[in-house]
């Protein structure tokens, strides 16, 4: 069984900057943990580590927290500057960084950020080896150690190497292809349309202007309807938009249509199987993939292995497995053969292949992807019971797949991070979706109901 963590979560440590477990004391704990940890895994040799930071105002004083606690233990500290997270996964397998940080909160407003912690392999940390961390982390705080920042230069040698190893890894041209790229004021802005020109693309980018404030703000990946509208107006053959740290993405068509994580596993998915390198015929993607997707992989052949919400567990099964490409939904695809963890810009890139290489636009390759209905509702509950520990939940959802024989699915869980429980509901009848989705939502509230 694992150890409990109390400051990292499934994606680092988060909160909103300045306030814990994000203050100064705090970071700086947490960079005297990791520095001790560095030296112990170098192994007597020297240690030296990277950090890289998204665009929030409070990038530079969290990185320079950091830098400083892991200096105190004799840890050396490359500095990236503006680089995206996949960015610091590859800085950190291809070099010899003990660890990579990443100074980020994703796709969450300015006033958050996250420390994300990566293993020299590229890997984010077990739970495990981020529970001993913690540990650290407690005792350093107990013993009132000054917090004493160490001031960073940027290398620019470090994310010129990432856009040279993703620009290496292109097989065709992009030219004569006009793509649109909204950057979210995010890790992206300085080197989405610089990867994308060097392939020979025409590129008009959008919110590529970062203040500090304005990141993900009404632009990127959770909003890209400004996007479809641009790639409309400007006649382009397709769009991108990237959340903050730029680990995932989602497209847009030439005709403003979205096309998500779904879409591009099936694109992808068709592609690497066509070229003789989809392993087992098999593509991982989360329970909240939609069963349109299920439908048409298995009408090539491939088959769609499910797992847990998030890109964590996503890539544990690609690993236990052997699978070639995994992803979620919101557009975290993962391409084991080149990354260790959700890639937007190398996501993009290998769409654009698949295009450049077919002829085909976005929606002829994703044709036979029909989304079935979905319903989501939310339920605030005061405690989180196993379900299988409420007998009128289980009859409720029983009921539910009683009516869609195998043509519909109903999933109900809690939130890891707040007091919700989330019923979602899937099938080929909106009416009925909507109906289950509300009776079993209902029921909860009745039994759980905070």
């Amino acid at each position: 069984m694992s150890k409990k963590r109390q400051l990292f979560g499934t994606d680092g440590i988060r909160g909103v900057a300045g306030v814990y477990p994000l203050d100064q004391p705090t970071v700086f704990a947490i960079g005297c943990a990791l520095g001790q940890w560095a030296q112990k895994t170098a192994a007597g040799g020297h240690a030296e580590i990277v950090i890289g930071m998204d665009t929030r105002e409070s990038g530079p004083w969290i990185a320079e927290m950091v830098a400083g606690g892991a200096a105190k233990y004799g840890v050396s500290v490359r500095f990236a500057g503006l680089v995206t997270t996949p960015g610091v996964a590859y800085l950190t397998r291809s070099r010899d960084f003990v660890a990579g940080i990443m100074i980020s909160a994703s796709h969450n407003p300015f006033q958050d950020n996250g420390i994300k912690v990566f293993g020299h392999d590229g890997y984010k940390l077990p739970d495990d080896r981020e529970a001993d961390i913690e540990t650290v982390i407690f005792e350093v705080i107990k013993s009132g150690a000054e917090p004493t920042p160490l001031p960073l230069t940027v290398d620019p040698g470090l994310d010129a190497a990432y856009v040279d190893f993703l620009a290496s890894s292109f097989n065709g041209t992009l030219k004569g292809k006009k793509l649109v790229l909204d950057c979210a004021n995010g890790a992206s802005s300085h080197l989405a349309a610089e990867l994308f020109e060097r392939l020979g693309a025409e590129v008009i980018t959008y919110s590529a202007e970062p203040d500090g404030r304005n990141i993900n703000l009404n632009c990127g990946a959770l909003h890209p309807e400004r996007l479809q509208q641009a790639v409309v107006e400007l006649k382009a053959n397709a769009g991108v938009a990237f959340d903050g740290d730029a680990d995932r993405a989602m497209l847009v068509s030439a005709t403003g249509k979205l096309i998500d994580g779904d879409a591009m596993l099936l694109i992808c998915a068709r592609a690497l199987k066509a070229a003789g390198k989809l392993p087992g015929n098999v593509v991982v993607a989360t329970v909240m993939s939609n069963m349109g997707l299920e439908v048409a992989l298995e009408a090539d052949g491939i088959r769609l292995d499910r797992t847990p919400v998030g890109d964590k567990y996503v890539l544990e099964e690609m690993i236990r497995i052997g699978a070639a490409i995994g992803g979620e939904q919101s557009g975290h695809v993962i391409f084991h053969e080149y990354a260790t963890t959700g890639d937007g810009m190398l996501t993009a890139m290998r769409i654009f292949e698949v295009m450049a290489q077919t002829g085909k636009g976005l929606e002829e390759l994703a044709a036979g992807l029909e989304i079935y209905p979905q319903r989501l509702v939310n339920v605030r509950v005061r405690e989180k019971k196993p379900m299988s520990d409420i007998p009128p939940v289980m009859a409720a959802i029983e009921e539910c797949e009683s009516y869609f024989h195998g043509k519909g699915r109903v999933l109900v869980r809690y939130s890891g991070t707040e007091s919700l429980a989330r019923v979602m509901v899937e099938g080929p009848d909106l009416i009925h979706v909507e109906r289950f989705a509300e009776s079993v939502a209902a029921v909860l509230r009745t039994e759980l109901g905070a």
